[in-house]
């Protein structure tokens, strides 16, 4: 699950790691209501206005219907022309940004709905740092990056200038150990007192992952101001989907408005779903079978439209569901269903299938391989249900035939 930037940062000064003041709003009044609060309690005229979405890239983003405004955007009005006139342009921007579709290079052209800004006091920035503590899941330990290549995205650091990058393997017994802190602030060049702070800010976020369960933290940049302060001027957090109910906290800051409708409605059903940009739809039973399935369409030439897994314990109800998941998506030309019956039987699967289509009727090429437990039953109940419906004996037939009747 992912949060907005103005939500990790709530989660990081709760547990006392520095980020810069800032109030979120949704409407235009309240945008030029937050400025004069924070100017004064900041003594600083300057404040910056961010999209609130859950997408990177924010700052190169452009508005599709305003291509000449970024998702980010620093307001210096108020140093010639006060408070009144850092409240006029705010107020501005936020008319021009709320409601309108951001495209940055992770929304994808489609872009994202910007609903919400964060109003945040500008900062005195010496220099641009990049930290983050990542989830390794092949050694199941939280990894520390940090780079001084900060407000770069870290993907292009780690293609041009792979040294620039410093990794600490963290031990979930020790936690991030004082000397590996203090080497990797070092190795950001840090001096006095912004090395202290820099320590600091490294040991108390990564104390911050490990209790909230998240597979990634990344402060892009990370900053140090003049005076040596370090903080979060950025902010990305997300968290391992099975350890939710250990933070209800988090849970509540959820936000379905960022995320697929479709996604939503399936995890209702307890239903695996993501949505992807291919043009066959795949319902499988377990997340390595279904795997196995998207690659099989990309091998013979096809893209999957979304990965699916109803689970090893589905009820026809479940799988109705799922197949009017798919069903919904307009890009979406045909249909592989493929299941191992094991706790699953292939006859549940096969009359969940009958029952959606029946519901929804089947406008579009479906194949279905069954394989293990009752499979002569929901083999049976496909053949008499009258349904135009093509079977396959393996993996590799039924992808060959889903792609042929999707093409022709």
């Amino acid at each position: 699950m992912k949060i907005h930037e103005f939500q990790a940062k709530e989660l990081m000064a709760e547990r006392g790691i520095p980020v810069p003041r800032g109030e979120m709003v949704t409407t235009v009044a309240e945008a030029v209501a937050a400025v004069a609060p924070l100017t004064e309690a900041t003594g600083n005229p300057v404040v910056v206005v961010k999209s609130q979405i859950h997408a990177g890239g924010r700052g190169k983003g452009r508005f599709a219907e305003d291509p000449e405004l970024g998702g980010v955007n620093v307001v210096l009005d108020g140093i010639e022309g006060g408070v009144e006139a850092a409240k006029r342009k705010v107020g501005e921007l936020a008319a021009r940004m709320l409601g309108s579709t951001l495209v940055t290079v992770q929304t994808g052209p489609e872009g994202k709905v910007v609903n919400r800004l964060y109003i945040e006091q500008g900062i005195d920035i010496d220099r641009e740092l990049y930290l983050s503590i990542v989830l390794d899941r092949s050694s199941s330990k939280n990894i520390v990056m940090v780079s001084t290549e900060g407000g770069t995205e870290i993907e292009i650091v780690a293609e041009e200038t792979p040294e620039k990058i410093l990794k600490a393997e963290i031990d979930p017994g020790l936690g991030l150990l004082d000397f590996q802190a203090r080497e990797l602030a070092f190795g950001l060049g840090l001096a006095g007192t912004a090395w202290k702070n820099g320590v600091r800010f490294i040991k108390e976020l990564t104390e911050a992952a490990v209790e909230l369960d998240t597979d990634l933290v990344e402060i892009n940049p990370l900053v140090v101001t003049k005076a040596g302060d370090v903080l979060a001027l950025d902010g990305k957090m997300s968290f391992e989907a099975n350890a939710l109910y250990r933070h209800p906290d988090v849970q509540d800051m959820r936000d379905l408005s960022e995320e697929n409708a479709a996604e939503i409605e399936a995890s209702g059903y307890g239903l695996s779903f993501i949505k992807l940009d291919g043009t066959i739809g795949c319902m499988v039973n377990g997340a390595g079978l279904a795997m196995a399935t998207m690659d099989i369409i990309k091998y013979v030439g096809g893209e999957p439209a979304n990965f699916l897994d109803v689970g090893g314990g589905a009820d026809k109800d479940q799988v109705a569901a799922a197949f009017k998941i798919i069903t919904r998506d307009p890009s979406v030309k045909g249909i592989l269903i493929n299941i191992f019956g094991g706790i699953m039987k292939c006859d549940t699967i096969a009359q969940g299938v009958v029952e959606a289509v029946a519901e929804v009727g089947l406008e579009m090429p479906l194949v279905v391989r069954l394989e293990g437990t009752n499979v002569g039953l929901g083999q049976a109940i496909l053949d008499q249900s009258g349904l135009n419906i093509l079977s396959a004996k393996d993996m590799k037939d039924a992808a060959e035939k889903i792609l042929e009747a999707t093409r022709s």
